[in-house]
């Protein structure tokens, strides 16, 4: 009598297997496992770095508002069965935050300008992050200075330096509570970036967007915190938010 062979299955290696799993359920605030983790992973390598601790938390939500305003798709923080598959397929075809697709870099073609009024308007190149500070910073422009302003409610009367980056900043959904001077010189990533780039130290913050100095310093000469001129960055941390 014949034996018949056995069938031979094959370990499935964990990361595929936590692959697989990812976009079986909803994703959001409080859940963990290792779909979590493989999110994260997609969500660096898409171009917004996320620590990877199978965690959901305040900060992995953040970078998928990111994704989502970069995308137009809704922005509520969660990572849906579509939301999953979507960005699954963009991470496997290489595409990014700052355009990548087989290695090639889509840089900036315009810069934003200063029009009327002090505002600042927005090169039509620029991602829906930076759009958006731009016109969050238009809102605050020509309000007042006040010291600790911006820091204890996100509408307020005035608004100092680190108070004014925050508005923008949390606007376009990059940070969740207000930073310090001291809290941007840790902000994000180190050196320049290609669309914002952050100066800070323990005295004095302010930043580049779209190549326009966003700067309550000069505000009395200019009537706006637009400025189309640099001033020096000695003495400054240099940092950015990933992928800008």
């Amino acid at each position: 009598m014949a034996l018949l062979a056995s069938a031979v299955v094959l370990p499935v290696a964990p990361a595929d297997a936590a692959r697989r799993a990812f976009g079986t359920r909803t994703l959001h605030i409080g859940m963990r496992g290792t779909d979590v983790r493989v999110l994260q992973g997609f969500l660096t390598q898409w171009g917004v770095s996320t620590t990877v601790d199978g965690m959901y938390g305040r900060g992995t939500a953040s970078h998928v508002r990111t994704w989502e305003t970069a995308t137009s798709r809704p922005v509520n923080g969660r990572m849906s069965r579509a939301d999953s598959a979507e960005l699954r397929r963009a991470v496997e075809a290489g595409e990014t935050r700052d355009g990548v697709v087989g290695g090639q870099v889509a840089t900036p073609t315009e810069k934003a300008t200063i029009g009327p009024g002090g505002l600042a308007v927005a090169p039509a190149s620029a991602p829906a992050e930076v759009q958006a500070m731009i016109a969050a910073g238009n809102v605050i422009a020509t309000k007042p200075y006040k010291y600790g302003g911006g820091h204890g409610t996100w509408e307020d009367t005035g608004y100092d330096c680190s108070g004014s980056m925050s508005y923008v900043m949390h606007a376009a959904g990059l940070i969740d509570q207000a930073l310090d001077s001291t809290g941007f010189e840790s902000y994000g990533e180190a050196g320049p970036g290609q669309w914002v780039t952050l100066y800070a130290n323990s005295g004095h913050s302010f930043m580049l967007i779209a190549g326009l100095r966003f700067d309550t310093s000069g505000r009395a000469d200019d009537g706006s915190r637009w400025h189309d001129s640099m001033r020096s960055s000695s003495g400054y941390t240099v940092r950015h938010p990933p992928g800008l």
